[in-house]
């Protein structure tokens, strides 16, 4: 078994005064104040759980079929891994009803700060309203809530791939972590809503270069849907020496959601829009999704150097880019359909887990 796993980064555990501290932060407001007391009771009970590093509370025996069926899973992941395969046996119904997942990925909604929606949302709905009218569920995911939905969270990727692929697990097991406060996690929903679709349409604006950070948390999150270990009983959590031994002795990198059809749409204001856009098709052609035939990859500038505040005005009277919105979206319900008739090429998706 591989024995040089490099450790020394992490800091030393918090003292109990600064994690106190860091626990009250979120009691400020003085209507706490008359409950004290029972604050203080809760400050304990979680600096216990952060000293014994109690990540996942609930566990039972992961069951037949996994590699030690006796090891102790955390229930929230196998609630997630049990909704994941119900959810791939819908979308691998060629009787179902055809999904797409469309993706709003900006930060911004009028419930946050910037009081006002974004474009890209505005984008996103008229996409949706061409999947409904060719008689598909389109599953809208809106990316901005983390900004704006009390206890929303996507939380940031560990990079479990770089110690050993089969450490990052399918779905994803860093979190929930009870013991760092780490829960509450979107992506338990956001994996079953990628894998019950046939298509995905990625709508994104452009922020210094770059994708928003909801969408990026997002992307980074899906890691484990390339080549990520769909039994955590082979590592026994995150337990890197086993992991390295699994991968050096041969890993296949299944691609979980490999197959479906996806459409893209960035756009900005200044600059940047092209590396956005090609940096997003390739993340997805890297996980085996296959990007629609026709007009599905764009970039575009709305408003290009004009102010801000009129940039809604700009999208009003920029019909030609609302329409290839709807363009994007009609060449992906075209591909999903010749997908499901067996008419488009694709590559093969990988066994199902048996695991129950």
């Amino acid at each position: 078994m591989p024995d040089d796993i490099r450790t020394g980064q992490a800091p030393a555990p918090l003292k109990r005064r600064e994690f106190g501290e860091r626990f009250r932060q979120r009691y400020q407001d003085p209507a706490f104040a008359a409950e004290a007391e029972a604050i203080g009771r809760l400050e304990e009970i979680a600096w216990q759980a952060y000293v014994e590093g109690r990540k996942a509370p609930l566990t039972r025996p992961i069951g037949k079929g996994a590699a030690d069926p006796a090891y102790e899973a955390s229930v929230e992941w196998l609630d997630t891994r049990r909704r994941l395969a119900r959810a791939q046996r819908v979308q691998a119904d060629p009787k179902g009803k055809p999904r797409v997942l469309i993706i709003c990925g900006s930060a911004r909604n009028d419930g946050s700060c910037p009081g006002e929606i974004s474009k890209t949302w505005r984008l996103a709905r008229s996409a949706a309203a061409v999947v409904r009218g060719l008689g598909a569920t389109a599953d809208l995911l809106d990316l901005s809530l983390l900004t704006s939905d009390y206890g929303r969270a996507i939380h940031p990727c560990k990079g479990c791939v770089a110690t050993a692929m089969p450490l990052c697990h399918w779905p994803c097991s860093c979190y929930p972590n009870h013991a760092l406060g780490q829960t509450g996690d979107w992506m338990a929903d956001i994996y079953e809503r990628w894998v019950a679709a046939h298509g995905v349409i990625v709508l994104a604006p452009t922020y210094w270069y770059q994708s928003p950070s909801p969408l990026k948390l997002m992307i980074d999150r899906l890691v484990c849907a390339d080549g990520g270990n769909p039994d955590v009983s082979s590592t026994h959590g995150k337990k890197a020496a086993e992991a390295k031994a699994i991968e050096q002795a041969g890993w296949d990198y299944p691609k979980h959601l490999a197959g479906r059809i996806y459409g893209l749409l960035v756009h900005g204001d200044v600059a940047g829009i092209e590396g956005q856009r090609r940096a997003l098709s390739d993340w997805l052609d890297w996980m085996g999704l296959i990007a629609a035939p026709g007009p599905s990859t764009l970039d575009r500038y709305i408003g290009y150097w004009e102010p801000y505040w009129s940039s809604h005005r700009g999208l009003d009277a920029d019909a030609a880019v609302q329409e290839e919105a709807r363009d994007v979206a009609r060449a992906v319900m075209a591909a999903v359909g010749r997908m499901r008739a067996g008419e488009l090429a694709r590559p093969a998706l990988p066994p199902a887990p048996r695991l129950k």
